[in-house]
């Protein structure tokens, strides 16, 4: 796996099954969003063979935020993602009403990572790649993050530095 000319990891072999929930664990720098970008369809060298499962959907969180612009409306209909799911979900996250209406833009970093965990959530995905996603939330929301993960079990890969959280709901690890 490279970033750019530079090779960041070698000898990656692993498979993914559904309910799985694999962190991927290493310092920063180390390849993991390359890795989470990898398999979410972005053009990333790499020397070796992928097997994605054929019809796979995929789900992604991003780190970065910046890209978030327009309504709650706008981005449901960009993810093509039920509303109302979408929106209970949010109100499941501490939002009010009242935050429904308010441009992304306007949003601080915890409740645009909120608007991306829902949306996630919200979307008919087989797996979902997760890059640090307890980034800016408060406990409360991480402990009901957990409590939906472990409900519902979802297949996710993901990228997080919270210890805590990843020993919660993990059942495998890729070290880099």
């Amino acid at each position: 796996l490279y970033y750019g000319e530079v090779c960041i990891k070698e000898d990656l072999n692993f498979s993914i099954h559904p309910g799985d929930r694999i962190q991927l664990y290493g310092k920063n720098g180390c390849g993991k969003t390359t890795l989470l970008k990898l398999m979410n369809g972005q053009d990333i060298r790499t020397e070796g063979t992928i097997h994605l499962g054929a019809g796979l959907k995929c789900s992604m969180i991003f780190q970065d935020s910046s890209f978030m612009r327009g309504s709650l409306r706008d981005y449901a209909d960009h993810l093509k993602i039920d509303i109302s799911l979408f929106l209970a979900i949010l109100r499941k996250l501490g939002f009010s009403r009242e935050q429904f209406d308010r441009p992304l833009e306007e949003c601080s970093e915890g409740q645009k990572k909120k608007v991306q965990l829902a949306g996630s959530l919200s979307q008919s995905a087989h797996l979902l790649l997760w890059d640090e996603p307890m980034n800016y939330l408060d406990i409360e929301s991480r402990e009901q993050i957990e409590d939906l993960i472990l409900t519902w079990s979802p297949t996710i890969i993901f990228a997080e530095h919270d210890q805590y959280f990843s020993e919660k709901i993990r059942t495998g690890i890729i070290r880099f």
